[in-house]
C-alpha cells in the first residue's frame, strides 16, 4: 500500500498504422516520429546481429 496517493500515470498511446492524426498536436507527432525512428534503429540492429550470426554459422558449417 502506498503512503501517498500519486495521481495515476498516463501511459503514452502506441502509434497505430493508419490512425487518424488530425487530433494530434505537432509536438505529439514529432514525439511519435522520434519513437518510431528509435524503433526502426532497434530493428536494424537486430537484423544486423542476426545477419552476423547467420554468416558466422554458415562459414563454420561450410568448412
Amino acid at each position: 500500500m502506498a503512503l501517498f496517493d500519486d495521481p495515476p500515470r498516463e501511459k503514452p498511446q502506441p502509434h497505430r498504422i493508419g490512425e487518424d492524426l488530425a487530433a494530434l498536436s505537432i509536438d505529439e507527432l514529432e514525439a511519435r516520429i522520434a519513437l518510431l525512428d528509435a524503433e526502426i534503429a532497434r530493428l536494424r540492429e537486430a537484423i544486423a546481429a542476426k545477419t552476423a550470426s547467420r554468416s558466422a554459422a554458415s562459414s563454420f558449417f561450410k568448412r
